[in-house]
């Protein structure tokens, strides 16, 4: 979670100040090749680490320490291919792409270049997957931190230096007319090398760490590990890559919506044409940069539960199973909450302070990063849900569930972007992911026959209202004796987090009275 949480920083790090060079419109660009990107390395990727990890945790159980080094094996060599097919599936789409949902060819460069991320990025889940299936989460934690400053300080440089040297860099793009699609590319380039530098992290360490060998010395047959392999990571890929699809949505619904509709007024320097790309970047490049930040540290609770989960399962341990799934879901609403609060009522002094030469994308993004918080909150709770429910051997449920959730996604976006505009689009995923948690809990408890205690989490739901309402009124007593802006921030959430982490003690310790006197 700390490595996670640091590479998180990072990646803020990256793509705020990446906003602030390219705008909203460089930032349509940009989010364009994540938008391809993201649903192809899901497919390819995103289950693999899962299904590494529950195959190794399963052989490293029984002590069949051989036959989890041949699941890495086996698996290193089923999806390098995957990758590379996955890659090149990027590559050739990037232009057609482009054109279709940007109208230009801006941003084939910036789709061409995030294409090798998917071939590095198969490699680094398998690894990452045989060591945590092994319970050892370090090498995770070092080689996102890797990637994260890797992404951070080659991104940012190479961005900067097309950005101060246009005429030499324009001639290496001839389909790219804009500086900005050329700076975006560059930018992009960035997460490649970051991916490249994850690959080259578990390549030294494999110099230097030895893998534990003994035990059991039965193996499973190559053609038995693919068959696991893939009945376990497909079902996870698809549920991913229908998560991943949202990202698409919103791209051909905002960009399409706002075209037909319009209903939003064009800042000064935006003409009517850029107008739904500069919207599409503003939403994409900002507010849905704040909201991925924390689901994606209470993501790694996800990783963590895993082999716990999995491990009581096989064990039928009906007490380790309950306490395990309470830690990890308690954990991720008690981090989730505070900074959904904290989010929603300063959010424009945290959007003006991070964005400071982008305003008019950040006066955009106000209202709409206020309607995401509920959603932040229930994907939180989501991520360790779904790992939960692949440990408990049904990973075609996260799958079923995204597909609901991602239905929903679609219709709320055409029926509420005509009406609110990008506000729409916030509000339906907040939606989409209440949705996916309730039928996510529902098939959890359901299929494990198992109790959840509520009380825990309406304690931390009331002390993150309190935290939210005093960093408001903190938040307002700053600003009227004039404080600078990073002041208001920083004593509002201060004040906020010390009545939160109060509160929770408070209630925490007087819940247990209760229980040591009944």
């Amino acid at each position: 979670m700390i490595s996670a949480a640091a590479a998180k920083l990072l990646g803020a790090v990256f793509k705020i100040p990446l906003t602030n060079i390219l705008g909203g419109i460089g930032m349509s660009y940009f989010s364009c090749a994540y938008s391809i990107f993201m649903p192809v390395y899901a497919l390819t990727v995103t289950g693999l680490s899962s299904a590494v990890a529950r195959m190794t945790a399963q052989s490293a159980a029984l002590g069949m320490y051989a036959n989890a080094l041949k699941v890495r094996r086996t698996a290193l060599m089923l999806f390098s291919g995957v990758g590379l097919a996955g890659s090149l599936l990027i590559f050739l789409l990037a232009k057609p792409f482009s054109l279709y949902f940007i109208g230009s060819r801006e941003a084939c460069g910036a789709v061409a270049m995030i294409a090798p991320s998917v071939f590095f990025g198969c490699i680094t889940a398998v690894e990452r997957g045989y060591y945590e299936g092994m319970s050892n989460m370090y090498p995770t934690a070092f080689s996102q931190a890797a990637e994260g400053v890797v992404k951070a300080v080659s991104g940012l440089l190479l961005c900067g230096y097309v950005i101060s040297r246009p005429d030499t860099v324009m001639r290496l793009f001839p389909d790219i007319s804009d500086v900005r699609g050329a700076a975006a590319a560059a930018g992009v380039l960035g997460v490649t090398l970051s991916t490249a530098g994850a690959v080259l992290f578990f390549a030294v360490m494999r110099l230097f760490s030895r893998p534990q060998r003994g035990g059991e010395p039965h193996l499973m047959s190559s053609r038995a590990i693919v068959r696991e392999l893939t009945a376990t990571a497909l079902p996870i890929g698809i549920g991913a890559l229908v998560t991943n699809l949202t990202a698409v949505v919103d791209m051909w619904t905002v960009i399409g919506c706002i075209s037909r509709f319009g209903g939003i007024k064009a800042p000064e320097g935006v003409s009517t044409n850029e107008l739904p790309g500069f919207v599409y970047g503003s939403f994409a490049g900002i507010a849905l940069t704040l909201f991925g930040l924390v689901p994606s540290v209470t993501n790694m609770l996800g990783k963590g539960a895993l082999t716990c989960i999995a491990s009581a399962c096989e064990s039928g341990d009906r007490a380790a199973l309950e306490r395990g799934t309470m830690q990890a879901l308690l954990t991720s609403v008690i981090i989730a909450v505070p900074a959904a609060a904290g989010l929603f009522v300063l959010a424009p002094e945290v959007l003006s302070f991070l964005y400071p030469r982008q305003t008019d994308e950040a006066a955009i993004c106000v209202a709409p990063l206020r309607y995401l918080m509920a959603g932040m909150v229930c994907l939180c709770a989501s991520y360790p849900l779904f790992s939960m429910l692949q440990a408990a051997g049904k990973p075609s449920a996260p799958l079923k569930i995204m597909l609901a959730g991602t239905g929903l996604k679609l219709a709320g976006n055409l029926l509420l972007i005509p009406l609110m505009g990008v506000e729409g689009a916030a509000l339906s995923t907040t939606l989409c992911y209440v949705l996916i948690l309730c039928l996510s809990l529902k098939i959890y408890i359901t299929e494990l026959k198992i109790k959840i205690q509520i009380i825990p989490f309406v304690n931390v739901v009331y002390a993150g209202l309190m935290c939210g309402g005093t960093a408001y009124l903190t938040a307002c007593a700053a600003k009227h004796r004039e404080l600078s802006q990073l002041t208001v921030i920083g004593v509002s959430a201060a004040v906020g987090g010390a009545v939160y982490a109060a509160l929770l003690r408070y209630l925490s310790a007087g819940r247990m009275t209760c229980f040591k006197h009944t």
